[in-house]
């Protein structure tokens, strides 16, 4: 993509009460891209859509719009606009008097203003819907009013703020196809902020990872998925093992007392790394054909695949497979090369890719805290 920068945030700074909430971090969005930043709650997301916005302002460090320096210009000024979580709409209005607000306080005629809104609701199927009062819609009918007038008044840049929250998940995935397709044919960029991976990774064609006010990652999800460049970014982004590893030199990597093949280099010799291996890449196979063997301590049926935890060296690990396997079997698992990926020791090595705490309970009780502390 050669698109040109349309935000450029430059080595900025934001600080709340002396806590530090963005850590002198730079960002260029590129016009016609749909971005997702994603990080649990707390990591910075929201405060970078708003110095977008122009809500606020940073401690240190500028904001540019296709290069020029906007950090003093109030969010009104700004060519972007805003979706939040709560739609906001005008509840004493109806659909088309909702997405026609913008262009009366701009003084658009009202038959320019007529074209617009009726171009406007096809494009997010509420055609027929103009005289609907929007307290009588539901979800996800309210947010497509709420993105059609965000969009009517052509911004350049549309930031939003984890919109799909509030919805069910069949209506959040429908949604996610709708607003990629809307992004499509407006031809803006979109500025999306999400804690949910699998949201970003299949919306976005650039997703930023971010934790504690500092950028971890920037990639396609493809890259994010399977070139985590951290432990973070490994366990944030779906499933992962990460295992203590040494590089014994280029393409040849140790763990589990065992020498694996594998596809990394440039790495020093004998240097302490952490190896990735996400759970669908490992086979179990039989003891005598495996690299390394282990017990299984857990069998959860997901559905397409059982969940299989299996401890090797007090280490447990999470694989996948459409295959049976019955709790207490030792098993040996093999590996292919191209299923390691190996990664620099990071702040946050060792933190992350052990399964021995693992349970959905935990998983769903991480969820809610997450939701409670974004409310």
């Amino acid at each position: 993509m050669d698109h040109k920068v349309v935000v450029e945030l430059r080595d900025i700074t934001v600080e709340f009460d002396g806590e530090r909430i963005l850590d002198n971090m730079s960002l260029a969005i590129r016009d016609k891209e749909f971005v997702t930043l994603l990080g649990a709650s707390g990591c910075g997301k929201t405060t970078t859509l708003r110095l977008i916005a122009g809500f606020l302002k940073p401690n240190s460090g500028r904001v540019f719009f296709n290069g020029k320096d906007v950090t003093d210009v109030p969010p009104y000024q700004r060519p972007v606009n805003t979706i939040f979580q709560r739609y906001a709409l005008f509840p004493h209005c109806n659909v088309y008097d909702n997405i026609a607000f913008g262009l009366r306080v701009s003084k658009v005629p009202e038959p320019e203003i007529k074209e617009r809104v009726t171009e406007m609701l096809k494009l997010v199927n509420l055609s027929g819907f103009e005289k609907r009062s929007v307290s009588k819609l539901s979800g996800g009918q309210q947010q497509r009013v709420a993105i059609a007038r965000a969009v009517i008044n052509k911004p350049k840049v549309l930031l939003l703020d984890e919109p799909l929250a509030a919805l069910d998940a069949k209506l959040r995935k429908d949604m996610q196809n709708e607003l990629k397709n809307i992004q499509r044919q407006l031809g803006i960029t979109f500025v999306f902020v999400t804690h949910d991976q699998e949201e970003a990774l299949s919306m976005s064609d650039t997703v930023v990872v971010m934790n504690q006010g500092k950028i971890q990652q920037i990639g396609t999800p493809i890259d994010i998925y399977n070139e985590p460049e951290n432990a973070f970014v490994a366990d944030f982004i779906g499933e992962s093992n990460i295992i203590d590893g040494v590089m014994r030199k280029d393409k040849l990597v140790n763990f589990d007392n065992h020498d694996f093949v594998c596809l990394d280099s440039g790495f020093g010799i004998n240097e302490p790394v952490d190896v990735v291996i996400r759970p669908e890449d490992v086979d179990i196979v039989p003891l005598d054909q495996g690299m390394i063997s282990g017990t299984i301590t857990s069998v959860t049926f997901k559905g397409v695949h059982f969940e299989i935890i299996i401890s090797v060296n007090d280490f447990k690990w999470m694989i996948q497979t459409t295959d049976y396997h019955a709790e207490g079997e030792t098993v040996g698992l093999y590996i292919e090369p191209d299923a390691i990926h190996i990664m620099r020791k990071s702040e946050y090595s060792n933190m992350f890719g052990d399964y021995s705490t693992f349970s959905e309970e935990m998983e769903t009780m991480s969820d809610v805290d997450a939701i409670e502390e974004e409310e």
